[in-house]
């Protein structure tokens, strides 16, 4: 089967089929947003992608290239890594809005110099951005919308099996476009806070004009610190809302790019 054996006979077979089918597994983990964070220690990543393949392995007749080390056999495990990373960064897509909501809203409340490492990507964002994600994960684990991906990512062997992995034109044009969908939910859950302050903004800007005396640095920034909270609290149902939404959307997306 690989050019090499080992005379361990049908128990070797089954080996190389659960290294290869581990390959998407893996692959999918490491892009995905909470399996793929640099928290995770490579070994619970390699224990988890070693059991779901167990698994895919006992409930779908995966068949491995007959010559894995050939150059048809590396191009079949280069296509396994491809569709495993566009079912992960789907995942990425939509964990990335409320990252990109938490930089408008803390540009304008002031909040953006205090930031701190994000696990995901592992560089600094906003603290508010930390608050959006830990939500957004609850929820999405809340939901059980990891037991779904990882329903479609036993599914994507049917859809993509061995040696028919290349997603094509339409799939990576319809997995581009869900990056539209990421920054339309960014702007909804800006859109509030954003709201409330400009109104604050230009109050305080009303105030510094009608007062010279007032130092706009000294009442502009807790002013916008405070509005920005309260509009957080009052817009919370809202967040809650929209993350729902995201998880669904989420696994929706993943659905989409392995539909027919």
């Amino acid at each position: 089967m690989i050019a090499l054996d080992f005379g361990f006979g049908a128990l070797e077979h089954e080996f190389w089929r659960l290294l290869f089918v581990m390959t998407r597994i893996g692959a999918a983990l490491v892009a995905a947003p909470l399996f793929g964070i640099s928290s995770v220690p490579p070994q619970v990543r390699v224990i988890g992608a070693g059991a779901v393949a167990v698994l895919v392995c006992a409930w779908t007749g995966v068949v491995v290239p007959p010559a894995l080390f050939s150059l048809a056999g590396l191009l079949a495990v280069l296509g396994e890594v491809l569709v495993g990373l566009a079912l992960g960064f789907v995942l990425q897509l939509s964990f990335a809005a409320p990252i990109l909501a938490a930089e408008v809203i803390g540009g304008s409340m002031g909040m953006n110099m205090a930031v701190a490492v994000d696990p995901n990507s592992g560089t600094q964002s906003p603290a508010l951005g930390q608050y959006f994600a830990v939500v957004l994960t609850l929820v999405f684990l809340a939901l059980g919308a990891h037991l779904q991906w990882f329903a479609l990512l036993v599914e994507s062997y049917s859809t993509f099996p061995p040696g028919h992995t290349w997603l094509g034109a339409e799939r990576t044009a319809l997995i581009a476009s869900f990056a539209l969908r990421t920054f339309t939910t960014a702007a909804t859950i800006a859109l509030p806070v954003c709201l409330v302050l400009l109104v604050v903004q230009l109050v305080t800007g009303v105030l510094s004009r009608s007062a010279p005396s007032l130092n706009l640095f000294s009442l502009g920034l807790p002013a916008g610190i405070l509005g920005g909270l309260a509009a957080l609290l009052v817009s919370a149902p809202l967040l809650t809302d929209l993350v729902v939404r995201l998880s669904h959307d989420a696994v929706t997306q993943a659905a989409e790019v392995l539909q027919p």
